[in-house]
């Protein structure tokens, strides 16, 4: 599947005032495309676009496939050309202060490390206009009047998932901002996640490469392409073994990238998904025995960690201002910590 996309004007339009910016994209199909409706085809293949955005430029007509206008029931075929102009909904896209409590691990005057908790979206996005890391980021330094949370030159460095615990590093200058982003750039940065996974890899380390993209066949998850495709991003992950268990691993993962989804979508190519990651494919019982009381088990530690057993565990890197390497460690959070407990248990039961 091939796409492009681009900003131009409404087709069409002769009012100025009604002349707005629109976004026009372009998606081919694969050969092996198996009948599917436009609308549809489009909401797969395009991330961050609702329904709602598709089915607008559909009743306007604003769908074409092979430069015929069509219907939102029109079925794609292989290698059919999709052409779809979207309209740039207005928003306010000010990031506003919320009174919202932050975990602060260390703090001076370039920088913020900040131990995130899971369920808390790192930034503003689509479905989450409030209540993210930065909003709280803003409201405690509200009254420093260098930083401006607004101001893309300061702020966050890099970030994590919604669902996933851990240390992030939020840059007050932009200074650091430029400084720690050549790190991370660099790869000059140590970055180590500690994650539950289901099964046992076997070997006591690993190395994982493979190129992580946009999975074609769901918008929401990330896939793994071969390193030498030209789809995705190159991607490297190194992990090893922490502590086995009956039909679960602990293992440690160091980044060497730091693409979207990394250690979940490489985890999962070699056929061990995070435990309780449902986008993966680990919230299913995929080892361990079928009777009652396992299942009753496994029910259990799903609901002592409702979601992916991750956590961005240490950070380290080299001060911006100071020139010296910083190292920062958080423990795992409480709901990780009693579902390894549970699992110990569960592995030296006769």
């Amino acid at each position: 599947m091939n796409s492009d996309s681009e900003d131009i004007l409404i087709p069409g339009s002769q009012d100025d005032e009604e002349n707005l910016l629109y976004e026009h994209i372009r998606v081919q199909a694969d050969k092996g495309q198996s009948p599917l409706r436009v609308d549809k085809f489009l909401y797969l293949h395009l991330a961050d676009t609702s329904r709602n955005r598709i089915q607008k430029a559909a009743d306007a007509g604003f769908i074409r496939v092979n430069d015929r206008q069509v219907k939102s029931n029109y079925k794609v075929k292989p290698l059919d050309t999709v052409t779809v102009w979207l309209d740039h909904p207005p928003f306010d896209t000010t990031i506003e202060a919320e009174d919202i409590p932050l975990d602060i691990v260390y703090e001076d005057s370039e920088l913020l490390i900040v131990n995130k908790a899971a369920g808390m979206v790192v930034h503003p996005g689509c479905g989450n206009f409030s209540g993210t890391l930065v909003n709280a980021i803003a409201w405690h330094l509200k009254d420093d009047p260098d930083f401006n949370i607004n101001n893309p030159e300061v702020g966050l460095v890099h970030r994590i998932d919604k669902d996933t615990s851990g240390l992030l590093v939020i840059a007050k200058t932009a200074n650091a901002k430029t400084r720690l982003g050549l790190q991370f750039f660099n790869k000059t940065t140590s970055r180590r996640y500690n994650a539950l996974i289901w099964g046992d890899p076997g070997k006591n380390e690993g190395r994982i490469e493979g190129n992580i993209g946009r999975d074609p066949r769901n918008r929401l998850r990330m896939a793994v392409f071969p390193p030498d495709s030209e789809t995705g991003k190159p991607a490297v992950t190194h992990w090893s073994i922490m502590r086995r268990y009956r039909h679960t691993t602990l293992v440690e993962c160091r980044l060497e990238t730091g693409r979207t989804h990394q250690i979940r979508a490489h985890m999962a190519s070699i056929g061990h998904p995070l435990f309780n990651d449902e986008r993966y494919g680990g919230e299913q019982i995929l080892r361990g025995t079928t009777d009652n009381s396992y299942r009753l088990f496994i029910r259990k530690c799903f609901d002592t960690c409702p979601r992916q057993a991750l956590h961005a565990r240490t950070l380290g890197f080299t001060h911006p201002h100071t020139d010296k390497w910083m190292d920062f460690t958080s423990p795992l959070p409480q709901d990780m910590q009693q579902l390894v407990d549970l699992w110990e248990e569960y592995s030296h039961q006769e």
